[in-house]
């Protein structure tokens, strides 16, 4: 098996001090390999993008590791990264948020360039190409960000990545500001780039189905913890984990019968104050007197990994659970 560009190992990430603090990110292991999209998903405000941030050294570690091509990975500050670490890169969810407005395209996609020790000619030469790779035209290095339409600067956002080289991606909720066409076309694109150079994804968005036409293994992520991991299409079709299988049950789905989804009943709990046992448990069809006492990890279960006491090797897995159920449930 092809070794990991990306690894975290028992990462986690805190706010705040004392009783006012919140664990963003809670232990969470993850590889990201070479031509591999990992989607990450889940319900706003389970640690995500927080974990994302992480993994490209925008948040410091309270615990745990990072390592990029095998060399640790550093809190970003003011010092000039080494020429491995900026080939881990991030794509942020408001692209004109990450673009500077005061300067034109062209010099924004070349300092990925100039970083790398080239030129700054070199770089705008290269920022022709880069537009062009992403579908717009080469001329467009003369304008600036605002004139430009929210797919069209994400698509710029994703050329000034491509300037440095990179293999490994973090994309943080790259869609979710772009009307639908856009998203389509940003996502197709991420895709054939990672297919194309053979590059590494970790693909952030509470968007489950373009996660599922995106991303080749999934991590589904709850209040700071990854509670299933495994291959796309296997989680989809037979999700383990009761919180899987009620995300899978909320997307909408065109079946011409006029149903909805199913909600995910409850509501998330205060990550300043998990619940004890597995954090789910208030909000589990499934829940048993353990399960609010004992803490569940990651075990092997079906062809991937669940952290559920009820579904976990040993316990039966599914036999005897009770299936969540709804108008829109497959």
């Amino acid at each position: 098996m092809t070794a990991p560009l990306l690894r975290l190992r028992d990462v986690a990430v805190e706010y705040g001090r004392g009783a006012a603090r919140v664990r963003a990110v809670d232990g969470v292991d993850l590889d990201v390999r070479p031509g591999e999209i990992l989607g990450l998903v889940g319900e706003s405000g389970c640690g995500k993008s927080t974990l994302g941030r992480a993994a490209t050294g925008l948040e410091p570690l309270a615990r745990g590791t990072v390592e990029f091509l095998g060399r640790p990975v550093e809190p970003a500050g003011r010092r000039r990264r080494g020429a491995d670490l900026r080939r881990l890169q991030m794509v942020f969810q408001d692209p004109y948020a990450s673009l500077n407005p005061r300067r034109k395209v062209g010099e924004l996609i070349a300092d990925g360039v100039v970083l790398g020790g080239g030129r700054r000619a070199d770089g705008l030469r290269r920022a022709r190409e880069l537009l062009e790779r992403v579908g717009l035209p080469g001329d467009a290095v003369g304008s600036y960000p605002h004139e430009f339409s929210g797919g069209q600067r994400q698509r710029i956002a994703i050329a000034r990545t491509l300037a440095a080289d990179p293999a490994c991606i973090v994309a943080d909720e790259p869609i979710s500001a772009l009307d639908a066409s856009a998203q389509a076309q940003v996502a197709n694109l991420l895709s054939e780039l990672v297919a194309e150079a053979s590059l590494g994804m970790v693909f952030v968005s509470h968007d489950l189905s373009v996660v599922r036409q995106v991303a080749h293994r999934v991590a589904v992520m709850y209040l700071g913890r990854i509670v299933e991991i495994g291959d796309t299409a296997t989680v989809w079709s037979d999700p383990r984990h009761p919180y899987t299988e009620a995300l899978v049950a909320a997307i909408p789905r065109a079946d011409g019968a006029g149903t909805l989804p199913v909600d995910l009943p409850g509501d998330v709990p205060d990550p300043a104050a998990p619940p004890s046992g597995c954090h789910f448990h208030p909000r589990c069809p499934l829940v048993q007197d353990r399960c609010r006492v004992q803490d569940p990890r990651l075990e092997p279960v079906a062809g991937r990994s669940a952290a559920c006491l009820v579904r976990a090797p040993g316990s039966g897995n599914r036999a005897g659970a009770v299936p969540l159920t709804g108008p829109g449930r497959p």
